[in-house]
Protein backbone atom coordinates (compact mmCIF):
# COMPACT_ATOMS: atom_id res chain seq x y z
CA UNK A 1 0.00 0.00 0.00
CA UNK A 2 1.20 3.53 -0.71
CA UNK A 3 1.08 6.58 1.56
CA UNK A 4 0.52 9.94 -0.06
CA UNK A 5 1.99 13.06 1.56
CA UNK A 6 2.02 16.62 0.31
CA UNK A 7 4.10 19.59 1.29
CA UNK A 8 1.27 22.03 1.91
CA UNK A 9 -0.49 23.28 5.03
CA UNK A 10 -3.76 24.21 3.27
CA UNK A 11 -5.53 21.22 1.74
CA UNK A 12 -8.01 23.40 -0.20
CA UNK A 13 -5.17 25.13 -2.00
CA UNK A 14 -3.88 21.85 -3.45
CA UNK A 15 -6.04 22.19 -6.50
CA UNK A 16 -4.85 25.75 -7.17
CA UNK A 17 -1.10 25.29 -7.15
CA UNK A 18 1.08 22.75 -8.96
CA UNK A 19 2.72 20.62 -6.31
CA UNK A 20 4.72 17.48 -6.22
CA UNK A 21 3.15 14.44 -4.60
CA UNK A 22 5.37 11.74 -3.09
CA UNK A 23 4.27 8.16 -2.52
CA UNK A 24 6.03 5.97 -0.01
CA UNK A 25 5.78 2.27 0.35
CA UNK A 26 4.20 0.84 3.51
CA UNK A 27 6.07 -2.42 3.19
CA UNK A 28 8.78 -1.33 5.57
CA UNK A 29 11.56 -2.30 3.15
CA UNK A 30 14.75 -0.67 4.17
CA UNK A 31 16.17 -1.23 0.70
CA UNK A 32 13.57 0.95 -1.04
CA UNK A 33 15.05 4.08 -2.54
CA UNK A 34 12.54 6.39 -0.74
CA UNK A 35 9.61 8.48 -1.84
CA UNK A 36 8.68 8.27 -5.54
CA UNK A 37 7.21 11.35 -7.29
CA UNK A 38 3.76 10.78 -8.93
CA UNK A 39 1.74 12.81 -11.36
CA UNK A 40 -1.70 13.97 -10.33
CA UNK A 41 -3.40 11.95 -13.09
CA UNK A 42 -1.80 8.76 -11.78
CA UNK A 43 -3.63 9.04 -8.45
CA UNK A 44 -6.97 7.22 -8.34
CA UNK A 45 -8.55 10.15 -6.54
CA UNK A 46 -8.14 12.36 -9.61
CA UNK A 47 -8.98 9.92 -12.38
CA UNK A 48 -12.10 10.62 -14.39
CA UNK A 49 -14.38 7.74 -15.39
CA UNK A 50 -14.40 7.10 -19.11
CA UNK A 51 -18.14 7.30 -19.88
CA UNK A 52 -20.72 8.06 -17.21
CA UNK A 53 -23.71 5.73 -17.51
CA UNK A 54 -27.16 6.05 -16.03
CA UNK A 55 -28.47 2.76 -14.75
CA UNK A 56 -32.23 2.58 -14.35
CA UNK A 57 -33.10 1.22 -10.92
CA UNK A 58 -35.45 -1.72 -10.87
CA UNK A 59 -39.07 -0.84 -10.25
CA UNK A 60 -40.43 -1.85 -6.89
CA UNK A 61 -43.82 -3.38 -6.17
CA UNK A 62 -45.43 0.01 -5.47
CA UNK A 63 -44.16 1.47 -8.75
CA UNK A 64 -45.43 -1.57 -10.67
CA UNK A 65 -48.84 -1.26 -9.00
CA UNK A 66 -49.07 2.44 -9.85
CA UNK A 67 -48.06 1.73 -13.46
CA UNK A 68 -50.75 -0.96 -13.72
CA UNK A 69 -53.41 1.37 -12.33
CA UNK A 70 -52.35 4.12 -14.74
CA UNK A 71 -52.62 1.75 -17.72
CA UNK A 72 -56.09 0.62 -16.62
CA UNK A 73 -57.38 4.15 -15.97
CA UNK A 74 -55.81 5.81 -19.04
CA UNK A 75 -58.70 5.10 -21.53
CA UNK A 76 -61.24 6.51 -19.10
CA UNK A 77 -59.14 9.61 -18.48
CA UNK A 78 -58.74 10.19 -22.23
CA UNK A 79 -62.48 9.78 -22.72
CA UNK A 80 -63.20 12.27 -19.90
CA UNK A 81 -60.76 14.78 -21.38
CA UNK A 82 -62.39 14.48 -24.81
CA UNK A 83 -65.87 14.83 -23.33
CA UNK A 84 -64.75 17.82 -21.27
CA UNK A 85 -63.36 19.43 -24.43
CA UNK A 86 -66.72 18.99 -26.16
CA UNK A 87 -68.85 20.11 -23.21
CA UNK A 88 -66.72 23.06 -22.08
CA UNK A 89 -67.86 25.53 -24.82
CA UNK A 90 -71.51 24.67 -24.15
CA UNK A 91 -71.09 25.14 -20.41
CA UNK A 92 -69.35 28.46 -21.01
CA UNK A 93 -72.21 29.63 -23.25
CA UNK A 94 -74.76 28.61 -20.59
CA UNK A 95 -72.79 30.49 -17.92
CA UNK A 96 -72.56 33.54 -20.21
CA UNK A 97 -76.33 33.35 -20.85
CA UNK A 98 -76.94 33.09 -17.09
CA UNK A 99 -74.75 36.12 -16.41
CA UNK A 100 -76.47 38.12 -19.15
CA UNK A 101 -79.88 37.13 -17.80
CA UNK A 102 -78.85 38.09 -14.28
CA UNK A 103 -77.62 41.49 -15.49
CA UNK A 104 -80.85 41.99 -17.48
CA UNK A 105 -83.05 41.10 -14.50
CA UNK A 106 -80.94 43.21 -12.17
CA UNK A 107 -81.55 46.31 -14.31
CA UNK A 108 -84.77 45.49 -16.23
CA UNK A 109 -86.35 47.86 -18.73
CA UNK A 110 -89.42 49.84 -17.76
CA UNK A 111 -92.58 47.73 -17.14
CA UNK A 112 -90.75 44.44 -17.62
CA UNK A 113 -92.12 42.65 -14.56
CA UNK A 114 -95.80 43.54 -15.18
CA UNK A 115 -95.47 42.37 -18.78
CA UNK A 116 -93.79 39.13 -17.68
CA UNK A 117 -96.61 38.59 -15.16
CA UNK A 118 -99.32 39.04 -17.81
CA UNK A 119 -97.50 36.69 -20.23
CA UNK A 120 -97.11 34.06 -17.48
CA UNK A 121 -100.75 34.44 -16.48
CA UNK A 122 -101.90 33.79 -20.08
CA UNK A 123 -99.80 30.59 -20.09
CA UNK A 124 -101.50 29.39 -16.89
CA UNK A 125 -104.89 30.38 -18.36
CA UNK A 126 -104.08 28.31 -21.45
CA UNK A 127 -103.34 25.28 -19.21
CA UNK A 128 -106.67 25.83 -17.42
CA UNK A 129 -108.63 26.06 -20.71
CA UNK A 130 -106.89 23.04 -22.25
CA UNK A 131 -108.46 20.39 -20.02
CA UNK A 132 -108.89 16.98 -21.60
CA UNK A 133 -106.71 16.65 -24.68
CA UNK A 134 -102.92 16.44 -24.72
CA UNK A 135 -102.78 18.42 -27.94
CA UNK A 136 -104.82 21.20 -26.36
CA UNK A 137 -102.39 21.23 -23.41
CA UNK A 138 -99.60 21.99 -25.85
CA UNK A 139 -101.40 24.36 -28.23
CA UNK A 140 -103.47 26.58 -25.91
CA UNK A 141 -100.73 27.71 -23.50
CA UNK A 142 -98.20 28.20 -26.31
CA UNK A 143 -100.72 30.09 -28.45
CA UNK A 144 -101.88 32.37 -25.64
CA UNK A 145 -98.31 33.11 -24.54
CA UNK A 146 -97.38 33.90 -28.16
CA UNK A 147 -100.36 36.25 -28.57
CA UNK A 148 -99.75 38.11 -25.31
CA UNK A 149 -96.02 38.39 -26.03
CA UNK A 150 -96.70 39.76 -29.51
CA UNK A 151 -98.92 42.45 -27.95
CA UNK A 152 -96.06 43.70 -25.77
CA UNK A 153 -93.20 43.20 -28.26
CA UNK A 154 -94.69 43.76 -31.74
CA UNK A 155 -91.36 44.41 -33.58
CA UNK A 156 -89.79 41.19 -32.37
CA UNK A 157 -93.01 39.26 -33.02
CA UNK A 158 -93.12 40.59 -36.59
CA UNK A 159 -89.50 39.53 -37.18
CA UNK A 160 -90.14 36.05 -35.77
CA UNK A 161 -93.37 35.70 -37.77
CA UNK A 162 -91.58 36.74 -40.97
CA UNK A 163 -88.70 34.28 -40.50
CA UNK A 164 -91.11 31.51 -39.47
CA UNK A 165 -93.37 32.30 -42.41
CA UNK A 166 -90.43 32.16 -44.81
CA UNK A 167 -89.29 28.79 -43.45
CA UNK A 168 -92.87 27.39 -43.54
CA UNK A 169 -93.25 28.60 -47.13
CA UNK A 170 -89.91 27.02 -48.08
CA UNK A 171 -90.91 23.69 -46.52
CA UNK A 172 -94.31 23.78 -48.24
CA UNK A 173 -92.64 24.34 -51.63
CA UNK A 174 -90.23 21.45 -50.99
CA UNK A 175 -93.13 19.18 -49.98
CA UNK A 176 -95.09 20.18 -53.07
CA UNK A 177 -92.11 19.41 -55.31
CA UNK A 178 -91.57 16.03 -53.62
CA UNK A 179 -95.25 15.07 -54.07
CA UNK A 180 -95.21 16.29 -57.68
CA UNK A 181 -92.08 14.21 -58.38
CA UNK A 182 -93.75 11.12 -56.86
CA UNK A 183 -96.93 11.65 -58.91
CA UNK A 184 -95.04 12.25 -62.17
CA UNK A 185 -92.76 9.32 -61.45
CA UNK A 186 -95.87 7.08 -61.05
CA UNK A 187 -97.38 8.35 -64.35
CA UNK A 188 -94.12 7.81 -66.26
CA UNK A 189 -93.95 4.19 -65.04
CA UNK A 190 -97.62 3.56 -65.93
CA UNK A 191 -97.13 5.01 -69.47
CA UNK A 192 -94.26 2.63 -70.25
CA UNK A 193 -96.29 -0.48 -69.42
CA UNK A 194 -98.26 -2.05 -72.37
Amino acid sequence: MLKVTAGSAMPGALSLFPITVFAASDDGDKDSPGPVPLLRDELSLYTVPLQPRYVEPEAGQLEQSVATVRKVVEPSVLWCQGTYGKIKPKVQSVVRFGNDTYDYLKNPPKDFYPRAGVIGFTGVLGLFLARGSRIKKLVYPAGLVAVSTSLYYPEKAAGIAKSTGDSVYERAVQSYLAVEKMVKGGKDNSDTKP
